[in-house]
């Protein structure tokens, strides 16, 4: 190699490092130019192992899906996710019809679509998504590198920032539990699970997970206080006998579009409901609600060892409800 070959070689590689130092740079200067000051108010635990919450959000953008995705990514600059669960109802209102559904791009791709936001998002199927490609959904993980649904239910297990305490997350299918489904043709796929199977692999799991948290995710609520608060139970018949009897701490779902936090006495798992991520309806309070609120938005979640911390974060950037669980 000629000099004057590696003088060039040189001066690309400090040229590439000087615009890579100045993107972060610009980045940064623009979140500060463009800091929302409600986000100021969110409540940092700098050794928490932090990770999002949305749900019910695919609208193109619209019903304020779109203006949630920016906050999200600003709050990313003061709580950055390590992940981001999505519990269902992806593509309204039929799901996608295959891996090649413009859907995708134009309701996920382009709206999520923030620096903080490309790391992996952990997804359960909704019963729109039953009205579609169910399939598709599953084999989008391995053309996305961030949108992961191995199956139609799955385990994953990460390690906190302390290096030692684990949280293992269990995402469900509830699709089949909803006893209702199967005398509805548009939801004639849940004929196709094995809904006794996957209770079956949820013992086990739970039963054998060595985990410091064992955290569970699904598109449906065992409790409500939304516009489903009459409805029958029938996901709570199937699982909440299992959340019990294995201390399960917390679960997540949606399908109610409304934030909610639900807590019944003499129950030992926190129930939350973040299903707000565009269209919303009227929610409401039982006696069994710490937190309920019709307004778009999503939950961000700092696990530590000790403790649960969850934030809710509306479409403005305000903190409208903030709860500690201790472990």
């Amino acid at each position: 190699m000629t000099y004057r070959r590696l003088l060039t070689l040189s001066s690309l590689i400090i040229f590439c490092i000087l615009l890579s130092t100045l993107n972060v740079s610009a980045q940064k200067k623009y979140y500060n130019q463009n800091e929302n000051e409600n986000l100021k108010n969110l409540q940092v635990e700098e050794d928490g192992y932090h990770f999002y919450v949305i749900g019910d959000w695919g609208r193109n953008g619209h019903f304020k899906q779109a203006e949630v995705a920016s906050i999200m990514q600003q709050a990313g600059f003061i709580l950055e996710p390590e992940f981001i669960i999505s519990v269902g109802d992806n593509f309204y209102p039929d799901g996608i019809a295959s891996v090649d559904d413009p859907f995708l791009k134009s309701s996920y791709e382009d709206i999520y679509y923030g620096s903080n936001l490309f790391c992996p998002w952990y997804v359960v199927l909704g019963n729109h998504g039953y009205r579609g490609n169910i399939q598709a959904q599953i084999d989008y993980t391995n053309i996305s590198q961030r949108w992961k649904m191995p199956s139609h239910y799955y385990e994953v297990e990460k390690t906190l920032e302390d290096d030692k305490s684990k949280a293992k997350f269990i995402f469900l299918d509830t699709n089949p539990f909803e006893d209702d489904y199967y005398n509805a043709e548009k939801y004639a796929q849940v004929k196709t699970q094995d809904s006794s199977k996957q209770k079956k692999w949820l013992e086990k799991t739970l039963k054998n997970s060595t985990a410091d948290w064992n955290i569970v995710i699904g598109h449906h609520p065992l409790y409500t206080s939304g516009k489903r608060v009459d409805d029958e139970p029938y996901v709570r018949h199937h699982l909440e006998s299992l959340f019990e009897k294995y201390n399960v701490p917390a679960y997540f779902a949606g399908h109610e579009h409304d934030i909610q936090h639900l807590k019944p006495k003499d129950v030992k798992t926190h129930h939350f409901v973040s299903g707000a991520g565009s269209e919303v309806r009227p929610t409401g309070i039982s006696d069994f609600t710490k937190f309920s609120k019709s307004e778009q938005g999503f939950l961000i979640v700092s696990l530590l060892p000790n403790k649960m911390l969850v934030q809710a974060v509306n479409w403005k950037g305000e903190v409208t409800y903030r709860c500690e669980i201790p472990k």
